[in-house]
């Protein structure tokens, strides 16, 4: 990997679940453990890049001197963090599982079983990384990811254009032994510059190593670019 395209570059990083409060002991959450996004900061670390990273809550620990880690619980939470690095991010990797949703209404106090059934009205959450592609500089790369469970690679293109990403790494839980939970992980990558690039099962801190070696091709591509635009 070169590591100096990736020296002292800021890279912002969103891992990990959102919780969604219902009342003030329970919530609406997902299964994501944060183990890959995590695995992503690492190797961005070992590469010189100094990351800021959003977490919802997971039962990881990572410290570097070259890291700030941000906890958060809420979708809207992450997004107010995110909006404190965003702007001065190279890289912007949206590798969280934030919640689409969360009650209209938090009850003040626990929710008593005394119905037999009762109804929560929903309201949707900002999307993060919709809200910061359409800010996105030319200068700066985003690189989201999608979990699908049908239509896996019509519904990652699809939100590699809605989003403005520069590439999406596309999880399907019809895949044994990936996505949440695991330790291992098989992605697809997805690029507006080339066809998908479909990566066999690995352990996730070689499946983050892959991701961070097609973030530093997005750059070096970027790069070569500019300097043939130059001579033109």
């Amino acid at each position: 990997m070169n590591a100096t395209i990736l020296h002292n570059k800021k890279v912002l990083i969103t891992t990990g679940p959102t919780r969604e409060a219902i009342d003030p002991v329970r919530y609406i959450s997902n299964h994501s453990t944060g183990k890959m996004g995590y695995a992503i900061a690492k190797q961005f670390l070992q590469q010189g890049a100094q990351v800021f990273m959003v977490s919802g809550p997971v039962c990881i620990e990572l410290q570097h001197s070259n890291l700030t880690i941000v906890q958060v619980n809420s979708a809207n939470e992450m997004y107010m963090a995110c909006c404190r690095f965003f702007e001065d991010a190279d890289i912007a990797v949206f590798a969280a599982a934030v919640a689409d949703y969360r009650p209209a209404k938090i009850a003040e106090q626990k929710i008593k079983k005394e119905e037999s059934s009762f109804t929560i009205s929903m309201v949707k959450n900002i999307d993060i990384a919709y809200e910061f592609g359409k800010v996105k500089k030319t200068k700066q790369l985003s690189v989201g990811f999608a979990l699908e469970t049908n239509d896996e690679l019509v519904h990652a293109q699809n939100k590699l254009q809605k989003k403005n990403f520069d590439m999406v790494i596309l999880n399907s839980m019809n895949d044994a032994n990936s996505a949440f939970g695991y330790d291992t992980n098989k992605i697809t990558a997805i690029r507006k510059d080339q066809l998908p690039r479909e990566f066999p099962l690995k352990h996730k801190t070689e499946v983050a190593r892959d991701i961070v070696k097609e973030i530093c091709s997005l750059l070096i591509h970027r790069y070569e670019h500019k300097a043939l635009a130059y001579f033109e």
